[in-house]
């Protein structure tokens, strides 16, 4: 009777522990995540800046295009928490796309302005904080794949929707989402 009890109380002790370490492992993996949207974040926030930056490089010559630009990126732009979602990212990189676009028209205009010291250098920071954008995506899809992986396996799972834990959606690229919606 008494090897029964303690076999009893062995396996609910187990159990418990392997549910305590379970749900750390999954609220470290959600961490990941939330951590790798703020960077995404923080890097859209510098490459927004940049961009600023170098729309004012423009205003002397274009001076009423450069600040239209400027105006459009001050009411669009919001900021990316770790709580904001990919749709959220997606968005803010629409409005920058949308911007470099209109910018690269005005640099058809005004070829001299492709010479200008300042608006090359601004030009290159814009791109460094792009390539550091993807390094974050990459960081956070990575993150979303760990949990997912983690919360898609049993026993695991089961755990997983008692604690609330849910799969997260990846960020996937501008140009890729868009091609889904064209041919759906």
């Amino acid at each position: 009777m008494l090897s029964t009890f303690i076999a009893i109380i062995t396996v609910i002790a187990a159990i418990v522990l392997w549910t305590i370490s379970t749900q750390r492992r999954l609220v470290v993996l959600d961490e990941s995540i939330n951590n790798a949207m703020s960077q995404i974040g923080v890097q859209l926030s510098s490459r927004f800046d940049a961009l600023t930056a170098l729309l004012d490089s423009t205003k002397g010559y274009a001076r009423h295009e450069s600040e239209t630009l400027i105006e459009t990126i001050k009411s669009r732009r919001s900021m990316i928490t770790a709580k904001s979602t990919p749709d959220d990212v997606l968005c803010q990189e629409r409005v920058i796309s949308e911007t470099l676009s209109r910018l690269a028209m005005v640099t058809e205009q005004y070829p001299e302005l492709k010479e200008n010291q300042t608006f090359i250098k601004t030009m290159d920071a814009v791109q460094i904080f792009e390539n550091m954008v993807r390094t974050s995506r990459l960081i956070y899809n990575d993150s979303v794949m760990k949990l997912n992986r983690e919360i898609r396996l049993f026993p695991i799972s089961m755990i997983a929707v008692m604690l609330g834990f849910h799969q997260k959606e990846y960020l996937e690229e501008q140009e890729s989402r868009a091609l889904k919606h064209t041919y759906l």
